[in-house]
């Protein structure tokens, strides 16, 4: 997709209506830990943004992750899938928990479910913009001085690389235990084509010219061949279609450092799955806390939004999560797969305007924080839509 442009254990659909001019379907996808809770909240905005705009929200729940592989055996039924096809957008809130971690290779995990839907429905760009909130600027470990003015969009490339590429384990094999016993082998393989760097790289450049008119490559190419074509392609498509869009290389372990020394010379990063997945949430944290950054991730079709944090089982049920990030998650539906832009707009302010005033949830409470200004999940929900 061109950048222009609670939950049980069944699926359940709820018709928020209003007077309608356009109808939009929405699969829902609440997953597991804080998931059910959160996703009520990004409902709970979605409700009041139909009703100001004129417009209708029909969100139909669907299973993924722990909570599908419980009710079904597998991370991602074909029901989740078509009914996720079949909509206009995907929302999704979490998924994954200690319940199902397992070092068994044929168990399944509920991360399968997530890489599944991304790479069946194209989705190969993921945008994660990291901004700082003023209200928030001392939740930051980074000096003030260090984060002022941070504003970067991470492009990762979603379907390629180690995360997609054969793999294998072999037991008992010779000589690879300790002292030529045997024991375990394992691979992973890291492979991208050429049009799946290009198509990434093409996300990128537009983007900057949208934004400061940056590119920042991040690779391995001083030890990787996928890298060294990675940043050859990257070039090639700079110097031939975007010379206004100033590039540069940076290799992966120093730009994980100068997303601590310099993060707001960043501009826009296009990088491969794995450093992307990785460096993403390095950024995250500068904000002070990932319960405030939401994702889109897009392709040629249907496009699925969800926040950058985890599903979080410690606080599961507890209702003090953070729904934020799934609301900015709902902005960026609305921004991207619908161009309701005065609408995202409205999420966007709404959102500054409770952390102007000091509300907070736990996650992003300090200790001058009164505690009458902390809310739980439903509570911060509510003031959002009260300022919308």
């Amino acid at each position: 997709m061109p950048l222009d442009n609670p939950f049980a254990a069944g699926p359940s659909s709820i018709d928020w209506s209003c007077n309608v001019k356009k109808t939009y379907q929405i699969c829902c996808l609440p997953g597991d830990g804080i998931g059910p809770e959160i996703i009520a909240e990004g409902k709970k905005v979605l409700t009041a943004v139909g009703e100001k705009y004129g417009c209708a929200f029909v969100c139909t729940d669907a299973l993924i992750g722990g909570a599908a592989i419980d009710a079904t055996g597998n991370p991602l039924p074909d029901e989740t899938f078509a009914a996720a096809r079949a909509a206009d957008a995907v929302l999704l809130a979490s998924v994954g928990g200690p319940k199902w971690d397992s070092t068994d290779p044929a168990a399944p995990r509920p991360e399968q479910g997530l890489l599944r839907i991304r790479k069946e429905l194209g989705l190969y760009t993921n945008l994660r913009p990291v901004q700082i909130f003023a209200a928030l600027a001392g939740a930051s470990t980074l000096r003030p001085e260090v984060i002022d003015g941070v504003d970067m969009m991470i492009v990762r490339e979603l379907t390629g690389g180690l995360y997609f590429g054969r793999r294998e384990r072999f037991f008992n094999e010779p000589g690879a235990g300790a002292d030529g016993a045997p024991g375990q082998r394992a691979y992973d393989t890291l492979e991208y084509r050429e049009y799946e760097i290009e198509r990434i790289a093409r996300q990128a450049f537009e983007a900057a010219r949208k934004r400061r008119g940056k590119v920042s490559s991040v690779d391995k190419a001083n030890v990787l061949e996928t890298s060294r074509m990675w940043r050859e392609i990257v070039h090639r498509i700079g110097a031939e279609e975007y010379p206004d869009v100033e590039l540069e290389d940076v290799l992966v372990d120093n730009a994980a450092m100068q997303l601590i020394n310099r993060p707001a010379t960043f501009d826009v990063v296009v990088t491969e799955n794995m450093f992307g997945d990785i460096l993403s949430d390095e950024a995250a944290q500068i904000t002070g806390s990932l319960g405030m950054l939401a994702s889109a991730s897009l392709g040629d079709g249907v496009a699925l939004y969800e926040p950058s944090h985890g599903s979080a089982p410690d606080i599961a049920g507890q209702g003090i999560a953070n729904p934020l990030a799934q609301i900015l998650s709902v902005e960026m539906m609305l921004r991207y797969s619908f161009d309701m832009a005065a609408a995202a707009d409205d999420i966007r302010r709404a959102v500054t305007e409770v952390l102007d005033e000091g509300w907070r949830t736990r996650d992003i409470a300090d200790a001058t924080t009164p505690a009458d200004r902390v809310l739980g999940t439903a509570a911060m929900g509510d003031q959002v839509v009260a300022h919308l």
